[in-house]
C-alpha cells in the first residue's frame, strides 16, 4: 500500500473522528495513530527501543 493511500485513510479517520466525536474524540485518534505507526516501525524493525532514551554524544573537545 503506498503511503499516498495510507495518508489518505488517516486524513478520513481523523475527518470522521473530528466530525461525530468532536475535538477530543480527534485528538485521540490521532494520538492513538501516532502509537500505532511508532509501534508498526518498531516491529518491522526500523526503530530500536533505545533510540528514545540516548542521550546525545558530548564531544569532549569543545570545552
Amino acid at each position: 500500500m503506498s503511503m499516498a493511500a495510507v495518508g489518505l485513510i488517516a486524513g478520513m479517520a481523523l475527518g470522521f473522528a473530528g466530525y461525530f466525536g468532536g475535538f477530543g474524540a480527534f485528538l485521540l485518534v490521532a494520538a492513538l495513530g501516532a502509537l500505532g505507526f511508532v509501534a508498526g516501525r518498531f516491529l518491522d524493525g526500523d526503530l530500536e527501543p533505545g533510540a528514545f532514551f540516548r542521550t546525545r554524544a558530548r564531544d569532549e573537545r569543545r570545552r
